[in-house]
């Protein structure tokens, strides 16, 4: 999966449909790289209807079918399937959901940051007390710190620095006090600025942290596993950031987060935007561990 990037471009005169998504296939040998363009909204007529689960959490999707399926299965080198999630959403399970949060015990503390780095994402709301995933992990939201990057970093040899898209978030922030202090986020403000220059924000709910697997290791110029040291990186963690004892044998980086579920207006968030930590927890949350008093439905 290494070696597919993505651009989406405009295609018409109507901003909300008129896309197209532009899949480019880049292995080492060039002459094996090649391009695949489709709508970004595709129309579901006539497409079957499939059972998909992603990490045990099911829904329905759209067989995307041919050329796609062909042209995706002859990349991979087996029969695989394009599918197209439309309108559906998969169920967020257990201790991840924000509504999980129980009696959890929260301390005032607070800090400021900048956003250094953000995808140019809208974050859109559901209605109220809705929760449901796309084709995410476990959560719409993986939030990092730099300063956690660099205690990653510096367990290389020098000159070697860790590629912050292997761990794959879409909001990493700027100025935490110490390396890992995500680990203990409850809540988070963001504070931009919209189209009119009018100040807004947007609060986020952080509930469990991120266990991370071999693919940290993975060489993202060729898609296999890294045969520098930066391809040992999950062994290098692994001493001393299994932390996380619901998921003790792997190593903890990155805190997942979700949009506060009272939030009824659209929001942008950009490069240099301001954020707030406005609750902690005063514990490592457990992945897969309730609060003590949740009630469980």
């Amino acid at each position: 999966m290494a070696l597919f990037l993505q651009k989406i471009e405009q295609c018409g005169d109507n901003a909300e449909v008129d896309k197209t998504l532009t899949v480019m296939y880049r292995p080492p040998e060039k002459h094996k790289r090649k391009d695949m363009r489709m709508p970004l909204v595709p129309s579901i007529v006539g497409l079957e209807q499939v059972d998909v689960e992603l990490h045990q959490s099911p829904t329905k999707a759209y067989n995307m079918g041919e050329p796609y399926n062909s042209w995706f299965s002859s990349c991979f080198g087996w029969e695989v399937m394009l599918v197209y999630l439309g309108p559906h959403l998969r169920p967020v399970l257990g201790n991840l959901s924000p509504n999980a949060v129980g009696n959890r015990a929260l301390d005032s503390k607070s800090w400021f940051s900048g956003v250094t780095q953000a995808l140019p994402n809208l974050l859109a709301p559901k209605a109220k007390d809705e929760e449901g995933l796309t084709f995410t992990d476990v959560a719409p939201y993986l939030i990092v710190t730099e300063e956690s990057l660099k205690n990653v970093s510096d367990r290389l040899p020098d000159g070697m620095e860790m590629d912050m898209t292997k761990f794959r978030p879409n909001i990493v922030l700027s100025g935490a006090s110490s390396a890992y202090e995500e680990d203990f986020w409850a809540g988070l403000k963001i504070t931009s600025k919209n189209y009119a220059g009018e100040r807004q924000s947007l609060d986020l709910i952080l509930t469990q942290n991120c266990a991370r697997c071999r693919s940290i290791n993975v060489d993202y110029t060729t898609g296999k596993p890294g045969a520098r040291e930066d391809g040992k990186i999950l062994k290098m963690m692994s001493k001393d950031r299994r932390v996380d004892p619901g998921t003790k044998y792997s190593p903890i980086f990155g805190r997942y987060a979700f949009l506060k579920p009272d939030a009824h207006t659209e929001r942008n968030i950009s490069i240099g935007d301001e954020a707030f930590v406005s609750e902690t927890n005063r514990e490592r949350t457990i992945f897969g561990q309730f609060p003590e008093g949740f009630a469980r439905e």
